[in-house]
């Protein structure tokens, strides 16, 4: 993914108003994010705990998405497994997280889910740049570059479910 600013971030959104938008937080460390290993950056807001937001390039423009997570209750003797890039956690690492649709269907509050790696650190975990707490990675034999593909295949099915 390609460094992006704030601006372009806020004006991505796809299943929110401007407004909205305008007022989420953004996170202030975007020059600091390893963007040559991102496939979408990921953040939550320290304010809301329950929200979270996602935006990645896609057919040359950037999509964001913001995000609502579940209640996190889990003990830490349960696992659960990202649907995007197949990491387990134990806890609360795993969310499931919703996003409102777009259009008629979002104003009519349907929505759709995926349960995601709650700090949204996939793109990391499928490359071995950060590791989960107590292992959790599969071994697998294929290589980075097919993992990747995965993680982005599992993550533009999620956003064609948003904007369908």
């Amino acid at each position: 993914m390609k460094e992006v600013s704030e601006q372009q971030i806020r004006a991505s959104f796809v299943n929110c108003s401007k407004g909205e938008a305008k007022r989420l937080f953004i996170p202030r460390d975007l020059e600091e994010r390893p963007w040559e290993d991102l496939d979408f950056l990921g953040w939550s807001d320290p304010g809301a705990p329950d929200r979270s937001y996602l935006v990645t390039e896609r057919d040359g423009r950037l999509v964001g998405v913001a995000l609502r997570s579940g209640a996190k209750q889990r003990g830490f003797l349960h696992r659960s497994m990202c649907s995007f890039c197949l990491t387990t956690h134990p806890g609360n690492g795993v969310s499931l997280m919703t996003a409102r649709r777009t259009g008629e269907a979002g104003r009519l509050g349907n929505s759709v889910g995926e349960y995601m790696c709650a700090d949204l650190a996939c793109s990391l975990y499928t490359r071995g740049k950060k590791s989960p707490a107590f292992g959790g990675r599969l071994q697998e034999s294929i290589p980075v570059e097919q993992k990747v593909e995965r993680t982005r295949t599992g993550l533009f099915a999620f956003l064609d479910k948003i904007t369908a």
